[in-house]
């Protein structure tokens, strides 16, 4: 099949816009965690908590079955329905008494991200030529750093409001509904994979890839998870500063994505350990130096290291897929990207026992797993790029 003829702007922000809702749609409700604990008093702080676990198992969930749901669905109905999933489900969360069916709505979250987060790349590769993939990736990973700003922001001001309305950040959807009404295709994915399918199971044939965001988004939520609590204890900035430093990292990890096309030509090949080496040096500026500027350096490494490893993944992932990338590597990155999400506090709390008394032992597993990832990493093929 040949490429698709060269979209316009407006095909180009609609997909562009899915990227601002995917990474934080579990997360985005975390900044009012507090206030829906206090009125859910009467549950157990673990039942609370799945307010943000619930979505990322529904995504893995819906992304290992993405590539039947195309073949029976159009790009445009996909879609829509996921941005239906999401809006409605993120919103509609705030309507019940009952933390069942808060948690229900949350999976219907989970259900529309796993539809969407495959495509919000997926069609990146699918209509746009290989030369402009890279720099598009990046604007994408830019965009997801943006939405978690956003979002953190908006949610931490409507829980002030109450605890209902900080699920109404999930209105954001209605953005993309709208621009993808207008601009988006209604084009079946499974037409591209047709002339690439391939004997071997993407997993295997995309494991390097697969494994390397494992390893990476693992590395990275260590930080988001852990950094409060680490710097509380350790007094290295005031309880008040935590907060911007984190929504920093996020800007930090913005500009990487705008930043990574002109990274991947100064760097050509050594692009693929740029992150791990980032991960590195954070986590040990967060060790040693500590104070302020332990704190600043390594929260901005970190940052950085998220926002130009996820283009990287992505953007030779689908050099090597092609127009199928959609319906064959995009939904096993997606899953593996929520996966190392969903087990990041368990293999930590599998370390702490093992390791019991180890002071920072949160940064110490994230140094050991950067290191994990830097070896690893010297196995990512990098594609020619036209």
């Amino acid at each position: 099949m040949s490429q698709v003829s060269i979209p316009g702007r407006g095909l180009t922000v609609s997909i562009l816009s899915l990227s601002l809702l995917t990474v934080m749609a579990g997360a985005a409700v975390a900044p009012a965690l507090g206030v829906i604990q206090a009125y859910f008093s009467d549950c157990g702080q673990t039942l609370v908590q799945m307010i943000i676990s619930v979505p990322a198992l529904f995504i893995i969930i819906t992304n290992l079955i993405f590539p039947k749901l195309c073949r029976h669905l159009s790009t445009r109905t996909l879609v829509l329905l996921g941005l239906l999933f999401y809006t409605v489900g993120g919103c509609a969360a705030g309507l019940f008494d009952q933390i069942g069916l808060v948690l229900v709505m949350r999976a219907l979250v989970g259900i529309g991200v796993g539809i969407l987060m495959p495509l919000s790349t997926g069609l990146l590769a699918y209509y746009f030529p290989p030369e402009r993939q890279a720099g598009l990736m990046g604007y994408a990973s830019a965009m997801n750093q943006m939405g978690g700003v956003i979002a953190t922001l908006l949610a931490g001001l409507l829980s002030n409001l109450s605890w209902r309305a900080s699920f109404l950040v999930y209105l954001l959807g209605l953005l993309s509904i709208l621009l993808c009404l207008c601009f988006l295709p209604s084009d079946r994915l499974t037409q591209a994979s047709s002339e690439t399918e391939s004997t071997a199971h993407p997993l295997r044939t995309y494991f390097v890839y697969i494994f390397a965001m494992f390893l990476l988004m693992s590395t990275f939520f260590l930080y988001p998870a852990n950094f409060a609590l680490e710097t509380s204890s350790n007094g290295a900035v005031p309880t008040p500063y935590i907060a911007p430093i984190m929504a920093g990292a996020d800007l930090v990890a913005f500009f990487g994505g705008l930043l990574f096309v002109r990274l991947k030509v100064l760097l050509r090949g050594h692009t693929r350990i740029l992150a791990p080496l980032l991960f590195l040096l954070g986590y040990l500026f967060l060790l040693l130096p500590g104070g302020w500027t332990g704190t600043l350096l390594g929260s901005a490494c970190i940052g950085f290291a998220n926002g130009v490893g996820i283009p990287f993944l992505i953007s030779e992932v689908s050099m090597q897929a092609g127009q199928a990338a959609a319906t064959t590597v995009m939904p096993l990155l997606s899953a593996a990207l929520y996966l190392s999400q969903f087990l990041s506090p368990i293999l930590l709390q599998g370390v702490s026992i093992l390791f019991s008394g180890l002071p920072h032992l949160p940064y110490l597993f994230a140094l050991a797993l950067a290191a994990v990832f830097a070896l690893w990493s010297l196995r990512v093929p990098t594609a020619k790029h036209p």
